[in-house]
């Protein structure tokens, strides 16, 4: 279980994030919910070590979570919103060149690990293809083999369905469902409120830098009136996105 206690962060006088709690189980979906600046992205760039914070603890399956050195364990993995992709490397050197640079797998282990994570991702006919070749979609599916090629424990999705259309939207929510059903811990960071409808998780609606409203994803949908302020951000940004 990854736990987020009282996680708080100030550049100047702006807070940034402000006692930020949450606990979520493996095999669970955490989604974080909310505008633009709310606080999302920083913390999951905060978990990948990307970013530091000023107060609060983190725990992972009841140890001390050390941020600092999570790109050296590969416990915490992150898939970013633009993808980051090489686009002077294929596909195939995209997803092998942490495998052997990092970990010190073989050519070998390393494209054997690739090609499994290409078939079950329907990438493999793309190997040796460039970023540039590839849809959105085939993208951000890169994206997400790379860092699961790394064997993380718990990994961070941050806006993974922006500029893609509803049926490629609707396979993200599938992939992102299988990461949970194969006991990884998942944390994603949206504005889409359609995540909600298409992911069972734990709902976290973050405004100006805090959690302001949590709900099961099941119990949110049966009784919406119980949580005014997701209902009201879900009602907002239909009406922004109409």
């Amino acid at each position: 279980m990854l736990v987020i206690n009282n996680l708080s962060k100030k550049i100047g006088a702006k807070i940034i994030l402000s006692k930020v709690s949450l606990q979520v189980p493996r095999g669970h979906i955490a989604l974080l919910l909310g505008s633009s600046g709310a606080g999302k992205s920083t913390l999951l760039r905060i978990l990948n070590g990307l970013e530091s914070y000023d107060t609060g603890s983190l725990m992972l399956d009841g140890k001390p979570l050390d941020v600092r050195s999570v790109h050296k364990t590969h416990t915490i993995g992150m898939v970013f919103q633009h993808f980051n992709l090489f686009e002077h490397m294929t596909v195939l050197q995209n997803c092998t060149l942490a495998l052997e640079k990092v970990l010190g797998k073989s050519k070998q282990e390393a494209e054997s690990i690739a090609y499994t994570l290409f078939t079950h991702y329907g990438l493999a006919d793309k190997a040796n293809q460039y970023p540039a070749q590839l849809s959105g979609g085939q993208k951000q599916r890169l994206a997400l083999i790379r860092t699961l090629a790394m064997q993380p424990s718990v990994i961070c999705l941050d806006e993974p369905t922006s500029a893609l259309d509803p049926v490629l939207k609707r396979q993200v929510a599938t992939n992102i469902k299988q990461l949970a059903h194969e006991g990884l811990i998942v944390l994603v960071a949206s504005h889409d409120i359609g995540l909600v409808e298409q992911l069972p998780c734990t709902i976290y609606l973050m405004e100006d830098a805090a959690i302001v409203e949590v709900a099961d994803s099941s119990d949110f949908a049966n009784n919406p009136k119980k949580y005014p302020r997701i209902e009201s951000f879900i009602a907002g940004s239909k009406y922004i996105s109409e």
